[in-house]
């Protein structure tokens, strides 16, 4: 019988593919992750070569997808509490990254080896429901 992978899921960092992994194996599905040692040597190729995708055996990829939506997927505060939309109120709030394209990440890129990027940048978040875009106020 053939052992084929199917990817379910992609994260920008290897350590949300890790917890994610962690999850499905404990619930008896095995497991593979690829791009996370590209990632983990060099993080900012992450956007570039689609981030660490996590793979599941086809057969399995029904059940992981289930387990993977009854995670909460959403953005929370520092005291655990959900991440209310500004604009619409809804806590379907996520973060994204404002690095979208190559003149964004050149920017980056520019910036951090020049050393004149800002020694603190608020989090982005966009609400799923509205698409409003918006930075915390914490």
């Amino acid at each position: 019988m053939s052992q084929t992978f199917k990817t379910i899921a992609k994260f920008q960092y290897s350590s949300e593919a890790q917890i994610i992994k962690g999850r499905l194996e404990a619930d008896g599905i095995n497991v593979f992750l690829s791009d996370n040692f590209t990632i983990d040597t060099d993080p900012l190729v992450s956007n570039a070569i689609g981030g660490v995708k996590l793979k599941v055996l086809t057969k399995d990829a029904l059940k992981a997808q289930h387990i993977l939506d009854s995670i909460a997927k959403y953005s929370l505060d520092d005291e655990g509490n959900a991440i209310h939309c500004p604009n619409c109120n809804s806590t379907k709030v996520q973060l994204f990254s404002t690095i979208k394209d190559f003149k964004s990440f050149f920017s980056f890129v520019l910036g951090f080896l020049s050393g004149t990027l800002p020694f603190y940048a608020k989090d982005k978040y966009r609400c799923e429901d509205c698409n409003h875009e918006f930075e915390t106020t914490s």
